[in-house]
Protein backbone atom coordinates (compact mmCIF):
# COMPACT_ATOMS: atom_id res chain seq x y z
CA UNK A 1 0.00 0.00 0.00
CA UNK A 2 2.21 2.23 -0.92
CA UNK A 3 -0.54 2.69 0.51
CA UNK A 4 -2.72 5.08 2.21
CA UNK A 5 -1.48 1.88 0.89
CA UNK A 6 0.12 3.32 -0.81
CA UNK A 7 0.65 6.57 0.38
CA UNK A 8 3.07 7.82 1.44
CA UNK A 9 4.88 11.07 1.11
CA UNK A 10 4.29 13.94 -0.86
CA UNK A 11 3.74 13.37 -4.41
CA UNK A 12 5.19 15.74 -6.71
CA UNK A 13 4.83 14.50 -10.27
CA UNK A 14 4.98 10.92 -12.39
CA UNK A 15 7.91 9.59 -11.11
CA UNK A 16 9.82 7.34 -13.36
CA UNK A 17 8.09 3.80 -13.46
CA UNK A 18 11.65 1.92 -13.92
CA UNK A 19 10.28 -1.28 -14.80
CA UNK A 20 13.19 -2.73 -16.43
CA UNK A 21 11.78 -5.54 -19.16
CA UNK A 22 14.92 -7.81 -18.78
CA UNK A 23 14.28 -8.26 -14.98
CA UNK A 24 10.68 -7.16 -14.34
CA UNK A 25 12.03 -4.76 -12.00
CA UNK A 26 9.74 -3.61 -9.00
CA UNK A 27 7.79 0.03 -8.63
CA UNK A 28 9.41 0.99 -6.02
CA UNK A 29 8.61 4.23 -3.87
CA UNK A 30 10.74 6.38 -6.23
CA UNK A 31 10.37 5.44 -9.98
CA UNK A 32 5.95 4.76 -9.19
CA UNK A 33 4.18 7.69 -10.69
CA UNK A 34 3.34 10.08 -8.31
CA UNK A 35 5.27 8.06 -5.62
CA UNK A 36 3.70 9.26 -2.62
CA UNK A 37 0.11 9.69 -3.05
CA UNK A 38 -1.17 13.01 -1.23
CA UNK A 39 -2.17 11.66 2.14
CA UNK A 40 0.82 12.18 4.08
CA UNK A 41 -0.79 14.48 6.39
CA UNK A 42 -3.39 11.76 7.23
CA UNK A 43 -1.18 8.74 7.57
CA UNK A 44 0.81 11.07 9.99
CA UNK A 45 -2.55 10.45 12.01
CA UNK A 46 -2.79 6.95 11.73
CA UNK A 47 -0.07 5.69 13.96
CA UNK A 48 -1.59 4.29 17.48
CA UNK A 49 -4.62 2.45 16.65
CA UNK A 50 -4.05 -1.07 15.62
CA UNK A 51 -2.99 -4.25 18.08
CA UNK A 52 -2.68 -1.79 21.13
CA UNK A 53 -1.82 -5.40 23.00
CA UNK A 54 1.64 -5.89 22.62
CA UNK A 55 3.94 -9.16 22.24
CA UNK A 56 7.33 -8.01 22.41
CA UNK A 57 8.76 -11.12 23.14
CA UNK A 58 11.91 -9.77 24.28
CA UNK A 59 14.63 -12.25 25.24
CA UNK A 60 17.27 -11.62 28.46
CA UNK A 61 19.91 -10.95 25.95
CA UNK A 62 17.63 -8.71 23.97
CA UNK A 63 16.93 -6.84 27.36
CA UNK A 64 20.45 -6.09 27.75
CA UNK A 65 20.63 -3.40 25.06
CA UNK A 66 21.06 -0.31 26.00
CA UNK A 67 20.54 3.35 24.41
CA UNK A 68 24.15 4.20 25.79
CA UNK A 69 25.43 1.02 23.63
CA UNK A 70 23.07 2.02 20.65
CA UNK A 71 24.71 5.51 20.72
CA UNK A 72 28.11 4.24 20.60
CA UNK A 73 27.97 2.07 17.61
CA UNK A 74 26.84 5.14 15.83
CA UNK A 75 29.72 7.42 13.97
CA UNK A 76 27.40 10.34 12.98
CA UNK A 77 27.38 12.58 16.36
CA UNK A 78 24.16 14.57 14.76
CA UNK A 79 22.29 11.18 14.12
CA UNK A 80 23.21 9.94 17.75
CA UNK A 81 22.26 13.21 19.05
CA UNK A 82 18.53 12.63 17.42
CA UNK A 83 18.07 9.05 18.46
CA UNK A 84 18.65 9.89 22.62
CA UNK A 85 16.07 12.41 21.83
CA UNK A 86 13.68 10.56 19.61
CA UNK A 87 14.18 7.79 22.34
CA UNK A 88 12.03 10.28 24.43
CA UNK A 89 9.54 10.95 21.69
CA UNK A 90 8.86 7.15 21.20
CA UNK A 91 8.54 6.28 24.74
CA UNK A 92 5.92 9.00 25.29
CA UNK A 93 4.14 7.15 22.16
CA UNK A 94 3.67 4.17 23.73
CA UNK A 95 7.07 2.55 22.46
CA UNK A 96 9.05 0.37 25.47
CA UNK A 97 12.48 0.75 26.55
CA UNK A 98 13.19 -2.46 24.97
CA UNK A 99 11.02 -2.65 22.61
CA UNK A 100 12.81 0.38 21.08
CA UNK A 101 16.56 -0.85 22.07
CA UNK A 102 16.18 -3.55 20.38
CA UNK A 103 14.85 -2.18 17.44
CA UNK A 104 17.61 0.27 17.66
CA UNK A 105 20.07 -2.05 18.28
CA UNK A 106 22.22 -2.46 14.85
CA UNK A 107 20.57 1.11 13.19
CA UNK A 108 22.89 2.73 11.03
CA UNK A 109 22.97 5.80 9.24
CA UNK A 110 22.51 5.51 5.63
CA UNK A 111 23.98 8.21 3.18
CA UNK A 112 22.38 6.77 0.13
CA UNK A 113 18.75 6.40 1.53
CA UNK A 114 19.02 10.71 1.87
CA UNK A 115 21.29 10.54 -1.67
CA UNK A 116 18.26 8.67 -3.03
CA UNK A 117 15.62 11.13 -1.27
CA UNK A 118 17.36 14.39 -2.46
CA UNK A 119 17.98 13.14 -6.26
CA UNK A 120 14.99 11.04 -7.22
CA UNK A 121 14.61 11.17 -11.09
CA UNK A 122 12.15 13.42 -12.38
CA UNK A 123 9.65 11.61 -14.41
CA UNK A 124 9.53 11.85 -18.06
CA UNK A 125 7.93 8.53 -19.41
CA UNK A 126 4.65 9.28 -21.14
CA UNK A 127 1.84 6.89 -20.09
CA UNK A 128 2.04 4.92 -22.82
CA UNK A 129 5.75 4.25 -21.89
CA UNK A 130 4.45 3.21 -18.93
CA UNK A 131 1.69 1.27 -19.53
CA UNK A 132 4.16 -0.89 -21.98
CA UNK A 133 6.36 -1.90 -18.82
CA UNK A 134 3.44 -1.68 -16.23
CA UNK A 135 1.26 -4.11 -18.62
CA UNK A 136 4.02 -5.65 -21.00
CA UNK A 137 3.60 -9.42 -22.16
CA UNK A 138 6.27 -10.66 -19.52
CA UNK A 139 4.33 -9.13 -16.83
CA UNK A 140 1.08 -10.45 -18.00
CA UNK A 141 2.50 -14.00 -18.02
CA UNK A 142 4.05 -13.66 -14.98
CA UNK A 143 0.35 -12.41 -13.22
CA UNK A 144 -1.45 -15.25 -14.76
CA UNK A 145 1.27 -17.47 -13.86
CA UNK A 146 1.00 -15.96 -9.80
CA UNK A 147 -2.89 -16.66 -10.13
CA UNK A 148 -2.78 -19.58 -10.89
CA UNK A 149 -0.11 -20.86 -8.71
CA UNK A 150 -1.62 -19.44 -5.50
CA UNK A 151 -5.53 -19.78 -7.12
CA UNK A 152 -6.71 -21.09 -4.05
CA UNK A 153 -6.01 -18.62 -1.46
CA UNK A 154 -6.87 -15.87 -3.97
CA UNK A 155 -10.36 -17.20 -4.26
CA UNK A 156 -10.80 -17.32 -0.70
CA UNK A 157 -9.10 -13.41 -0.67
CA UNK A 158 -11.89 -12.48 -2.83
CA UNK A 159 -15.21 -14.40 -1.14
CA UNK A 160 -13.76 -12.79 1.71
CA UNK A 161 -12.76 -8.71 0.68
CA UNK A 162 -15.08 -8.71 -2.52
CA UNK A 163 -11.86 -7.51 -4.33
CA UNK A 164 -11.32 -9.42 -7.68
CA UNK A 165 -8.17 -11.38 -7.67
CA UNK A 166 -6.90 -10.66 -11.07
CA UNK A 167 -6.98 -6.83 -9.54
CA UNK A 168 -5.33 -8.14 -6.35
CA UNK A 169 -1.97 -9.51 -8.12
CA UNK A 170 -1.95 -6.88 -10.23
CA UNK A 171 -1.27 -4.88 -7.45
CA UNK A 172 1.72 -7.93 -6.37
CA UNK A 173 2.52 -7.38 -10.17
CA UNK A 174 3.41 -3.52 -9.81
CA UNK A 175 4.32 -3.37 -6.41
CA UNK A 176 7.03 -5.89 -5.86
CA UNK A 177 6.83 -8.16 -9.61
CA UNK A 178 4.80 -10.58 -7.70
CA UNK A 179 6.96 -11.18 -4.91
CA UNK A 180 11.01 -11.19 -6.84
CA UNK A 181 11.96 -7.50 -5.79
CA UNK A 182 10.36 -6.92 -2.52
CA UNK A 183 12.91 -4.35 -1.27
CA UNK A 184 16.37 -5.44 1.38
CA UNK A 185 16.95 -1.73 3.05
CA UNK A 186 16.47 -2.22 7.01
CA UNK A 187 13.39 -0.05 7.43
CA UNK A 188 14.30 1.24 11.23
CA UNK A 189 17.84 2.78 9.96
CA UNK A 190 15.86 4.24 6.55
CA UNK A 191 13.24 5.68 8.26
CA UNK A 192 15.52 6.79 10.85
CA UNK A 193 17.81 8.50 8.67
CA UNK A 194 14.73 10.30 6.92
CA UNK A 195 13.48 11.29 10.06
CA UNK A 196 16.87 12.84 11.29
CA UNK A 197 17.76 14.25 7.88
CA UNK A 198 15.58 14.01 5.08
CA UNK A 199 12.65 16.75 3.43
CA UNK A 200 10.15 15.45 5.32
CA UNK A 201 10.72 14.70 8.91
CA UNK A 202 7.89 14.74 10.83
CA UNK A 203 6.60 12.76 7.91
CA UNK A 204 8.80 10.06 8.00
CA UNK A 205 9.16 10.03 12.22
CA UNK A 206 5.57 9.07 12.39
CA UNK A 207 6.49 6.07 9.91
CA UNK A 208 9.14 5.47 12.35
CA UNK A 209 6.84 5.16 15.50
CA UNK A 210 4.69 3.24 13.63
CA UNK A 211 7.08 0.92 12.25
CA UNK A 212 8.04 0.69 16.23
CA UNK A 213 4.93 -0.26 17.48
CA UNK A 214 4.99 -3.40 14.26
CA UNK A 215 7.88 -4.27 16.25
CA UNK A 216 6.89 -4.34 19.64
CA UNK A 217 3.67 -5.95 18.36
CA UNK A 218 5.59 -9.16 17.76
CA UNK A 219 4.65 -9.01 14.05
CA UNK A 220 8.32 -9.42 12.96
CA UNK A 221 12.03 -8.64 13.79
CA UNK A 222 14.15 -5.69 13.17
CA UNK A 223 16.14 -8.04 11.14
CA UNK A 224 13.25 -9.17 8.99
CA UNK A 225 11.57 -5.38 8.30
CA UNK A 226 12.81 -4.86 5.12
CA UNK A 227 11.93 -3.08 2.17
CA UNK A 228 12.22 -0.18 -0.21
CA UNK A 229 14.51 3.08 0.73
CA UNK A 230 11.72 5.18 1.79
CA UNK A 231 9.36 2.74 3.87
CA UNK A 232 7.48 0.47 1.80
CA UNK A 233 7.36 -3.20 2.61
CA UNK A 234 6.36 -6.39 1.70
CA UNK A 235 4.82 -8.33 -1.31
CA UNK A 236 2.55 -5.21 -1.95
CA UNK A 237 4.52 -2.41 -0.22
CA UNK A 238 2.80 -1.22 2.66
CA UNK A 239 4.14 1.82 4.58
CA UNK A 240 4.29 1.37 8.30
CA UNK A 241 1.20 3.71 9.21
CA UNK A 242 -0.84 1.73 6.80
CA UNK A 243 0.47 -1.30 7.81
CA UNK A 244 -0.77 -0.71 11.44
CA UNK A 245 -4.40 0.38 10.35
CA UNK A 246 -5.18 -2.35 7.10
CA UNK A 247 -2.72 -5.63 7.34
CA UNK A 248 -4.29 -8.60 7.91
CA UNK A 249 -3.51 -11.94 9.45
CA UNK A 250 -4.61 -14.02 6.82
CA UNK A 251 -3.33 -17.64 7.29
CA UNK A 252 -3.94 -17.21 11.52
CA UNK A 253 -0.57 -17.52 12.99
CA UNK A 254 -1.27 -14.79 14.67
CA UNK A 255 1.19 -12.37 12.80
CA UNK A 256 0.50 -10.51 10.42
CA UNK A 257 3.51 -10.91 8.14
CA UNK A 258 3.71 -9.52 4.99
CA UNK A 259 7.63 -9.97 4.29
CA UNK A 260 7.24 -13.72 4.24
CA UNK A 261 7.94 -16.08 1.12
CA UNK A 262 4.28 -17.25 1.07
CA UNK A 263 2.12 -13.91 0.23
CA UNK A 264 -1.18 -14.62 1.47
CA UNK A 265 -1.08 -12.28 4.46
CA UNK A 266 0.49 -9.10 2.06
CA UNK A 267 -2.38 -10.11 -0.63
CA UNK A 268 -5.56 -10.16 1.69
CA UNK A 269 -3.87 -6.81 3.28
CA UNK A 270 -4.11 -5.26 0.21
CA UNK A 271 -8.23 -6.57 -0.30
CA UNK A 272 -8.73 -5.60 3.03
CA UNK A 273 -7.37 -2.03 1.78
CA UNK A 274 -9.13 -1.86 -1.58
CA UNK A 275 -12.61 -3.26 0.28
CA UNK A 276 -12.76 -0.46 2.88
CA UNK A 277 -12.43 2.13 0.93
CA UNK A 278 -15.43 1.18 -1.04
CA UNK A 279 -14.70 -1.53 -3.92
CA UNK A 280 -17.56 -2.37 -5.56
CA UNK A 281 -17.06 -6.50 -6.75
CA UNK A 282 -18.42 -6.65 -10.31
CA UNK A 283 -17.65 -3.16 -11.19
CA UNK A 284 -14.67 -2.21 -13.55
CA UNK A 285 -11.97 0.47 -12.58
CA UNK A 286 -12.96 1.81 -16.18
CA UNK A 287 -14.01 1.17 -19.92
CA UNK A 288 -11.97 2.42 -23.21
CA UNK A 289 -14.73 4.39 -25.18
CA UNK A 290 -14.45 6.32 -28.59
CA UNK A 291 -15.99 9.62 -28.54
CA UNK A 292 -17.75 11.60 -31.11
CA UNK A 293 -17.25 14.26 -33.70
CA UNK A 294 -17.81 17.71 -32.06
CA UNK A 295 -17.56 15.60 -28.42
CA UNK A 296 -17.78 18.90 -25.72
CA UNK A 297 -14.56 18.10 -23.90
CA UNK A 298 -15.50 20.40 -21.28
CA UNK A 299 -17.34 16.98 -20.00
CA UNK A 300 -13.66 15.05 -19.93
CA UNK A 301 -13.73 16.13 -16.01
CA UNK A 302 -13.08 13.68 -13.18
CA UNK A 303 -15.82 15.66 -11.39
CA UNK A 304 -18.80 15.28 -14.16
CA UNK A 305 -20.15 11.64 -13.70
CA UNK A 306 -22.98 10.25 -15.61
CA UNK A 307 -24.79 6.98 -16.53
CA UNK A 308 -23.54 4.85 -19.33
CA UNK A 309 -26.82 4.99 -21.28
CA UNK A 310 -26.53 8.94 -20.73
CA UNK A 311 -22.93 9.23 -22.26
CA UNK A 312 -24.57 6.61 -25.17
CA UNK A 313 -26.60 9.59 -25.33
CA UNK A 314 -24.70 11.82 -26.05
CA UNK A 315 -22.28 9.26 -28.60
CA UNK A 316 -19.65 8.13 -26.14
CA UNK A 317 -19.64 4.48 -26.72
CA UNK A 318 -17.57 1.58 -25.98
CA UNK A 319 -15.16 0.49 -28.83
CA UNK A 320 -17.03 -2.06 -30.53
CA UNK A 321 -19.86 0.69 -30.79
CA UNK A 322 -21.83 -0.42 -28.26
CA UNK A 323 -23.26 1.43 -24.86
CA UNK A 324 -21.35 0.67 -21.83
CA UNK A 325 -22.85 -1.46 -19.50
CA UNK A 326 -24.52 0.18 -16.67
CA UNK A 327 -21.41 0.04 -14.01
CA UNK A 328 -22.59 3.12 -12.18
CA UNK A 329 -22.38 6.60 -13.09
CA UNK A 330 -18.68 7.02 -14.62
CA UNK A 331 -16.68 10.07 -15.68
CA UNK A 332 -14.84 10.51 -19.22
CA UNK A 333 -10.66 10.46 -18.75
CA UNK A 334 -8.42 10.88 -21.55
CA UNK A 335 -4.78 10.20 -20.30
CA UNK A 336 -2.97 11.67 -23.42
CA UNK A 337 -5.15 14.21 -24.61
CA UNK A 338 -7.94 14.17 -27.75
CA UNK A 339 -5.31 11.72 -29.38
CA UNK A 340 -5.04 9.23 -27.14
CA UNK A 341 -7.08 6.20 -25.50
CA UNK A 342 -10.14 7.52 -23.58
CA UNK A 343 -11.89 5.49 -20.49
CA UNK A 344 -15.37 6.23 -19.24
CA UNK A 345 -14.04 5.63 -15.15
CA UNK A 346 -16.01 4.22 -12.24
CA UNK A 347 -15.87 4.34 -8.79
CA UNK A 348 -13.21 1.60 -8.51
CA UNK A 349 -11.31 4.15 -10.30
CA UNK A 350 -11.18 5.98 -7.02
CA UNK A 351 -10.66 3.42 -4.65
CA UNK A 352 -7.36 2.31 -6.76
CA UNK A 353 -5.77 5.58 -6.20
CA UNK A 354 -5.81 5.42 -2.16
CA UNK A 355 -3.11 3.54 -3.42
CA UNK A 356 -1.63 5.84 -5.48
CA UNK A 357 -3.10 8.75 -7.24
CA UNK A 358 -1.68 9.07 -10.63
CA UNK A 359 -3.53 8.35 -13.43
CA UNK A 360 -1.44 6.17 -15.27
CA UNK A 361 -0.77 4.14 -11.90
CA UNK A 362 -4.14 3.59 -11.50
CA UNK A 363 -4.91 2.68 -15.28
CA UNK A 364 -1.62 0.73 -15.28
CA UNK A 365 -3.35 -1.54 -12.14
CA UNK A 366 -6.30 -1.55 -14.35
CA UNK A 367 -5.34 -2.89 -17.26
CA UNK A 368 -3.01 -5.53 -15.78
CA UNK A 369 -6.03 -6.63 -14.11
CA UNK A 370 -8.22 -6.96 -17.49
CA UNK A 371 -4.91 -8.26 -19.22
CA UNK A 372 -4.35 -11.08 -16.60
CA UNK A 373 -7.91 -11.58 -16.96
CA UNK A 374 -7.63 -12.16 -20.36
CA UNK A 375 -9.33 -9.03 -21.74
CA UNK A 376 -7.69 -7.56 -24.90
CA UNK A 377 -5.01 -4.79 -25.35
CA UNK A 378 -6.02 -1.11 -25.15
CA UNK A 379 -6.65 -0.68 -28.90
CA UNK A 380 -6.35 3.14 -29.35
CA UNK A 381 -3.38 4.23 -30.57
CA UNK A 382 -0.96 7.03 -28.64
CA UNK A 383 0.59 10.04 -29.74
CA UNK A 384 3.70 8.35 -29.67
CA UNK A 385 5.48 10.76 -31.70
CA UNK A 386 5.08 13.01 -28.40
CA UNK A 387 7.49 13.56 -25.13
CA UNK A 388 6.76 14.26 -21.43
CA UNK A 389 7.18 17.63 -20.95
CA UNK A 390 10.45 18.05 -18.22
CA UNK A 391 9.56 19.98 -14.48
CA UNK A 392 11.21 23.21 -15.89
CA UNK A 393 9.46 22.83 -19.27
CA UNK A 394 5.89 22.84 -17.08
CA UNK A 395 6.68 25.44 -15.54
CA UNK A 396 7.65 27.34 -18.28
CA UNK A 397 3.83 26.71 -19.76
CA UNK A 398 2.13 27.66 -17.07
CA UNK A 399 4.38 31.11 -17.06
CA UNK A 400 3.52 31.54 -20.76
CA UNK A 401 -0.43 30.61 -20.08
CA UNK A 402 -0.73 33.05 -17.19
CA UNK A 403 1.04 35.62 -19.16
CA UNK A 404 -1.14 35.04 -22.02
CA UNK A 405 -4.20 35.76 -19.72
CA UNK A 406 -4.80 32.35 -18.84
CA UNK A 407 -4.30 32.47 -15.05
CA UNK A 408 -2.30 29.08 -13.38
CA UNK A 409 -2.73 30.15 -10.43
CA UNK A 410 0.69 29.30 -9.45
CA UNK A 411 4.21 27.95 -11.15
CA UNK A 412 4.44 24.81 -9.91
CA UNK A 413 5.31 22.23 -12.39
CA UNK A 414 2.21 20.47 -11.55
CA UNK A 415 -0.53 19.95 -14.08
CA UNK A 416 -3.18 20.36 -11.96
CA UNK A 417 -6.89 21.36 -12.23
CA UNK A 418 -6.12 25.21 -12.36
CA UNK A 419 -3.94 24.65 -15.45
CA UNK A 420 -5.77 22.28 -17.13
CA UNK A 421 -8.65 24.83 -17.09
CA UNK A 422 -6.11 27.42 -18.55
CA UNK A 423 -4.93 25.39 -20.94
CA UNK A 424 -8.21 24.77 -22.21
CA UNK A 425 -8.77 28.37 -22.46
CA UNK A 426 -6.01 28.86 -24.70
CA UNK A 427 -6.90 26.08 -26.98
CA UNK A 428 -10.05 27.49 -27.66
CA UNK A 429 -8.63 30.77 -27.94
CA UNK A 430 -6.41 29.82 -31.02
CA UNK A 431 -8.56 27.15 -32.58
CA UNK A 432 -7.39 23.45 -31.49
CA UNK A 433 -9.27 20.99 -29.57
CA UNK A 434 -9.91 21.68 -26.04
CA UNK A 435 -8.63 18.57 -24.28
CA UNK A 436 -6.46 19.91 -21.13
CA UNK A 437 -3.84 18.20 -22.46
CA UNK A 438 0.04 19.70 -21.82
CA UNK A 439 2.15 18.70 -24.87
CA UNK A 440 4.98 19.68 -26.09
CA UNK A 441 2.63 21.06 -29.26
CA UNK A 442 0.93 23.23 -27.02
CA UNK A 443 3.77 24.58 -25.57
CA UNK A 444 5.57 25.21 -28.81
CA UNK A 445 2.09 27.00 -29.77
CA UNK A 446 2.64 29.33 -26.92
CA UNK A 447 6.29 30.68 -27.14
Amino acid sequence: MRVQFFVFCAMTSLSGLALAESVETTVRPESRPNAYAVTAEQTAKLTSKIRPNARPNVTKKERAVTPEAILAATSNAGFKRWISAFRGRALSAGISPAAFDQSFRDVVYLPKVIERDRNQSEFTKTIWDYLDSAASDRRIANGKAALETHRAKLDAIEAKYGVEKEVVVAVWGLESAYGEFRGDTPIVSALATLSYDGRRGRFFESQLIAALKILQSGDTTPKNMTGSWAGAMGHTQFIPTSYLDHAVDFTGDGRRDIWANDPSDALASTAAYLSKFGWQTGQPWGVEVTLPNGFNYDLANRKIKRAPADWAGLGVLDVDGKPVPDHGVGAILLPAGARGAVFMVFDNFKVIERYNVADAYVIGIGHLSDRIRGAEPIKAEWPREDRALTYKERQKMQRLLTGAGFNTKGVDGKIGPNSIAAIKGFQRSVGMIPDGYASLKLLERLE
